[in-house]
C-alpha cells in the first residue's frame, strides 16, 4: 500500500509523541478505564429505535487537527484572504480555485471526489463546529471529544460516547461483534462498549499458533476464561467470535461494486475492508478508523503539498466507499471529524497552528446532504484568532444517535448535555 506524503517535521512535539506511541498508549487512559466498574456489567434498560431505524455508523477520526478552513473553504468570507494571503484556496473560477458548493463555501480542488455524494444529496458538510473545550492539547482534545465530556476540567470519564451508546441499546444480532476499530488500539470513543475489539488488518485476524492444535488451545482458553471475572470472559468470547466472523469473509479477493476504486493507501485499504464486512451482514453496528498526520504547522500545502495529498486520499476513499455500498447506503452513516481545527491566520512557516472551530463531513443514505450546514460566525468577528464554534459537535452526533442509531437515551450517551438537533439527518 502506498504511504502518502507525510512529513513529521510539520507536526508539533506533542503530536509526534502521540503518533509514536499511539493515542491509547497513554497510561492515563488505561488507568481510568481499569479503575472503574464497566458500565455494561449490570443489567440495563435498552432504548428502542424510533420507527425501527438502525444504521451502521462509520467514524473516521482525522488525528492531528485538520484545517477545516481548507477542508471546506469559506471563499465568500473576504477575511479569509486577509488572514491567509498565501495559504487560502482561491475562490471558484480562479486558478486552483475552490469547487463551489453553495455560492459561499467550496471544496479544495484535491477533494473533488466528495462532489459525487454531495451532489447526490448524501453528503453534508457541517461548519463552525467542534468541541467547545478550550484546550489546545492534542491528547486532551481527543480525550474530551471521544468521551463526550468537553469542559469537564479533569480526565474523569472512563467510557467513550460510542461505548455508552452500545451499552444502552440492544444488539442488532447476537452481539458478538458490535463494534470494530481498524487499529492496533481500541479508540477511546469505543471504550466500555460490549462486543468491541481493535483489529489492525481485518484480513489477517486469526487464532495464533499452529492450525493443527488450534481447536484444543481454543477450548483450553475458553475454559480458563469461563472461570475468570465476567469482563475477561466477555472479552475473550468476543475475540473468539470475531476470529470466526472475519475468517468467514474473503477480504483478499473482495471486489468493490459500481466501479468503485479505493486508493492504494492504508486508509483506502481499511475502509475497503469495512465495506466487505458491512456487506457480509455481520450485524456490525460501529466501525472506527483513524487517519493520522493532520498537524500541519509547516508546509501545509493545500493545493499541491501534504494537505492536498491527504485530503485527496480521504475524498477518493470516501467516494469509493459511497459507490461501493450503494445497496447498503440506506443503512449506513459516515462521520468524519477531528479533535480541533486550526487558527484563522497562517503562520510564518507556511502552515497553521492549533485552533478550535472546524468542519465535519457526514455521509449516508439518510443524511440531509447537498448542503453546508452552519451558523457561520464570520472570520472577522473572532476575538481570539480561532473560528468560533456555533454548532457543538455533540449536536450532530446526538441527532445521529437518536434518529439513525435507534437510541433515544442521548442523555446517557452525552451526560450533562442537552443537544440541539440541526437537521443533519432525516
Amino acid at each position: 500500500m502506498e504511504n502518502l506524503v507525510h512529513n513529521p517535521d510539520c507536526e508539533c512535539a506533542e503530536y509526534r509523541e502521540l503518533s509514536r506511541r499511539g493515542f491509547l498508549g497513554d497510561a492515563r487512559i488505561f488507568a481510568a478505564a481499569l479503575a472503574s466498574t464497566p458500565a455494561w456489567l449490570p443489567k440495563v434498560a435498552f432504548s428502542r429505535a424510533p420507527g425501527g431505524a438502525r444504521d451502521t455508523l462509520v467514524i473516521v477520526n482525522l488525528r492531528g487537527g485538520m484545517d477545516g478552513l481548507t477542508g471546506c473553504v469559506p471563499f465568500g468570507d473576504a477575511e479569509l484572504y486577509v488572514k491567509r494571503p498565501t495559504l487560502a484556496v482561491p475562490p471558484p473560477g480562479q486558478t486552483n480555485g475552490a469547487l463551489d458548493l453553495d455560492g459561499y463555501f467550496g471544496l479544495p480542488p484535491a477533494a473533488a471526489p466528495l462532489l459525487t455524494p454531495y451532489q447526490a444529496g448524501h453528503l453534508a458538510v457541517v461548519h463552525a463546529t467542534g468541541s467547545t473545550d478550550p484546550t489546545r492539547s492534542h491528547f486532551d482534545a481527543m480525550f474530551y471529544m471521544e468521551t463526550g465530556t468537553p469542559n469537564s476540567g479533569a480526565l474523569l470519564a472512563s467510557t467513550g460516547w460510542v461505548g455508552r451508546h452500545l451499552v444502552h441499546t440492544s444488539p442488532l444480532g447476537a452481539g458478538e461483534l458490535r463494534g470494530i476499530g481498524v487499529s492496533p488500539y481500541l479508540a477511546m470513543s469505543l471504550f466500555g462498549g460490549p462486543g468491541t475489539v481493535p483489529v489492525s488488518d481485518l484480513a489477517s485476524y486469526d487464532f495464533p499458533g499452529r492450525p493443527n492444535t488450534a481447536a484444543d488451545r481454543r477450548a483450553l482458553l475458553t475454559s480458563l476464561y469461563s472461570q475468570s471475572v465476567e469482563i475477561l470472559e466477555s472479552s475473550a468470547n468476543s475475540a473468539m467470535a470475531t476470529v470466526d466472523i472475519l475468517n468467514g469473509i474473503d477480504f483478499q479477493n473482495y471486489v468493490p461494486e459500481n466501479g468503485a476504486v479505493y486508493p492504494n493507501s492504508s486508509f483506502g485499504y481499511g475502509l475497503k475492508s469495512v465495506a466487505a464486512l458491512v456487506k457480509a451482514d455481520a450485524d456490525l453496528e460501529v466501525a472506527h478508523l483513524d487517519y493520522y498526520g493532520w498537524d500541519h504547522h509547516n508546509g501545509e500545502g493545500p493545493i499541491d503539498g501534504a494537505f492536498a495529498y491527504m485530503i485527496g486520499d480521504l475524498a477518493a476513499t470516501l467516494e469509493a466507499f459511497y459507490l461501493d455500498t450503494q445497496a447498503q447506503m440506506g443503512r449506513l452513516i459516515v462521520v468524519v471529524m477531528s479533535e480541533f481545527g486550526r487558527r484563522i491566520e497562517e503562520n510564518g512557516t507556511a502552515g497553521t497552528d492549533h485552533g478550535h472551530g472546524n468542519c465535519m463531513y457526514v455521509m449516508g443514505g439518510h443524511v440531509a446532504g447537498g448542503q453546508v450546514l452552519t451558523q457561520w460566525p464570520g472570520l472577522a468577528s473572532s476575538g481570539n484568532g480561532d473560528l468560533d464554534i456555533t454548532i457543538d459537535y455533540r449536536d450532530i452526533l446526538a441527532e445521529i444517535v437518536w434518529n439513525r442509531l435507534g437510541n433515544t437515551r442521548v442523555d446517557l450517551v452525552f451526560p450533562d448535555f442537552t443537544p440541539t438537533f440541526r437537521g443533519a439527518v432525516v
